[in-house]
């Protein structure tokens, strides 16, 4: 049960942790922490994916060192035991990516949960909201990497010569064919050799951003060509999107999210 609804999160404030992962575009000129001053759903934090992504890379939102990890949920007064219920107010779903960092660092996979729909769909259910802040004692979180859920570029282009595993990028089709220029200074356009396309849009539900139900998103797997048998990688601009195509392979074939970490912000340098 990796997915959960606005009536179990309702039912449930009080027995698990909740964090507002919300993270924009910078073209959309949208604050992500001011719109969670503003309302966040009750007894929720603001996890900035920016601020905890690693500072010291080139590269945007590559996972932090371990022992940074274990510092940033720390200060959230998250434990090893708690349940954790993740949400976000954004067009690209970043509430994902907060959830594969949980997993890749250690935290019981089942004890990690997205709110399907996150704020949009708390908010089109009628549940109540909040400007009032969450305060918490900090905590000593500990923390173990799983090294095997997060693939490097050497691994990328290893693969394209022994097919190993499947490439997916969950980027759009224009910026995966080429024909549209990348977001950011310095990329080259295009795509990974041999890799297949699945915009990330195509998993979500527009009106209200939940993800499209098991059998609708297994045929779309299918007409893209991603073999349920074999092992994906997922990959996208920035490692944010790739996580929600790595979700919808876990509602689908219940598979851990392997995630190509500097996506094409590494890959598509000139």
């Amino acid at each position: 049960m990796s997915l959960v609804n606005a009536n179990w999160l309702e039912n449930n404030l009080k027995e698990v942790k909740i964090l507002d992962a919300s993270w924009h575009m910078p073209n959309t000129n949208r604050n992500a922490y001011k719109e969670f001053l503003s309302e966040h759903i009750q007894n929720s934090q603001f996890f900035d994916l920016d601020k905890n992504s690693e500072p010291d890379s080139t590269l945007p939102h590559m996972l932090p060192t371990k022992e940074k990890w274990q510092k940033i949920i720390s200060n959230y007064g998250i434990t090893n035991q708690d349940k954790i219920v993740i949400y976000d107010n954004s067009d690209v779903i970043s509430s994902c990516r907060c959830w594969y960092m949980f997993i890749y660092f250690g935290h019981d996979i089942s004890k990690v949960f997205i709110l399907n729909g996150g704020l949009k769909k708390w908010k089109i259910d009628n549940k109540k909201i909040t400007s009032n802040l969450t305060s918490n004692n900090k905590s000593s979180y500990a923390t173990k990497e799983i090294k095997s859920l997060v693939l490097t570029k050497l691994q990328i282009e290893e693969n394209i010569k022994s097919n190993d595993f499947q490439v997916v990028d969950a980027r759009g089709i224009k910026r995966f064919e080429g024909t549209e220029p990348e977001l950011r200074p310095g990329l080259r356009s295009g795509s990974i050799k041999n890799s297949k396309n699945l915009p990330f849009v195509k998993c979500i539900n527009k009106i209200d951003h939940t993800f499209k139900d098991k059998d609708e998103l297994i045929k779309i797997f299918e007409y893209t060509g991603i073999k349920p048998d074999r092992q994906q990688a997922f990959t996208c601009g920035s490692g944010v999107t790739a996580c929600i195509l790595a979700m919808a392979n876990k509602i689908i074939n219940d598979k851990n999210p392997i995630i190509y970490d500097g996506s094409w912000s590494e890959y598509g340098l000139k």
